[in-house]
């Protein structure tokens, strides 16, 4: 009975996570082009080595040293960017480089396809470094996953250099077996995951210490409390919390306010990113319909949450126990 690889299993996984998506218009361009390209890099990677098509041989390399744009594509357009960055141009000389090098002195590529690799992973983790809040367009009720998940396919990318490095210095030393075989088994799954991760919504830990703001003028601690206010009595006429699909854009295009002055407004007079203040409305509004005598399972959706497991971790960060020992505790205060 034949057994397929490892890397055209991920392949035929990563075709069906792109065609699920594409069917559903769930996810944006530039995710669906993370998921081709990496899914077609995988099939590429079992169709050489594992079925002998030397012929495709030259499009590995070249394609690798694709993805990382790509991922920084989709990546700039979930920090708030425009996807595709006006300077395509820069990010296009990993590629052109690829192919000539191909033709002049292919052993480069064994120096060019991990540092494009490294270069994109760590501009990533540094532009992370703001927390929750550098992603616009994930949506709030996800809390910190967005960014969990941005900061793996960072360490991927990273992660699948140093195998490309282990590789080409097995190959050099005439290693072979687990030798060869542990570096080339990872950098498949970093395809998996660069790939998968692709596929979240919420694509927990603490914000990074940021380095000191500036100290604020009395123009600016007025601007703060007049864009809180605006924001506060449109939560409470509008209720856009509701709203699972909420995202920190989404929110400062309502208010006709920069994204940037409203996170920053939340952050300096609320003492909480946009992301907490926005789910501790979506729990007072629970605790609401709790009261009312709601079932909590109905109120997890109702309060604008899409998961149970988001709504209990927020529920117990905000109120200090789960909703059901709130709702036991507010039932024995009435009936003292």
């Amino acid at each position: 009975m034949p057994v397929l690889p490892i890397p055209m299993i991920i392949a035929l996984v990563l075709f069906g996570f792109l065609v699920l998506r594409f069917v559903k218009h769930e996810t944006h361009v530039t995710l669906l082009a993370l998921i081709a390209v990496c899914a077609v890099q995988s099939a590429i990677i079992a169709l050489v080595h594992y079925y002998g098509m030397s012929g495709i041989r030259p499009l590995q390399p070249i394609l690798a040293t694709v993805i990382p744009p790509v991922a920084w594509f989709a990546f700039s357009w979930a920090s708030g960017g425009e996807g595709v960055p006006r300077g395509l141009l820069w990010h296009a000389i990993g590629p052109i480089l690829a192919v000539l090098i191909f033709v002049l002195n292919p052993l480069l590529l064994d120096v060019l396809i991990p540092l494009s690799f490294t270069t994109y992973g760590v501009a990533m983790l540094a532009r992370l470094r703001r927390g929750e809040d550098s992603l616009l367009h994930s949506r709030l009720e996800s809390g910190t996953g967005p960014l969990l998940a941005w900061r793996i396919v960072a360490v991927s990318l990273i992660a699948s250099a140093a195998c490309d490095v282990l590789i080409a210095y097995g190959l050099a030393k005439g290693y072979s077996g687990i030798l060869l075989w542990i570096p080339s088994f990872v950098s498949s799954i970093s395809l998996l995951s660069l790939g998968a991760l692709s596929l979240s919504h919420a694509i927990e830990s603490r914000r990074e210490a940021e380095s000191p703001e500036p100290e604020l003028s009395a123009e600016d601690i007025t601007r703060d409390q007049a864009i809180i206010a605006q924001l506060e009595d449109y939560m409470q006429m509008r209720k856009p919390y509701l709203d699972p699909d909420l995202t920190l854009a989404r929110l400062a295009r309502k208010l006709v306010v920069p994204a940037k002055q409203l996170s920053s407004a939340i952050n300096r007079v609320r003492q909480e990113n946009v992301s907490r203040y926005v789910n501790r409305q979506r729990i007072e509004h629970a605790c609401r319909l709790l009261a009312s005598g709601a079932a909590v399972t109905s109120v997890i959706y109702d309060s604008g949450f899409n998961t149970k497991s988001n709504f209990n971790r927020e529920f117990l960060r905000v109120k200090g126990m789960p909703p059901s020992q709130w709702n036991e505790d507010r039932a024995g205060t009435l009936q003292q």
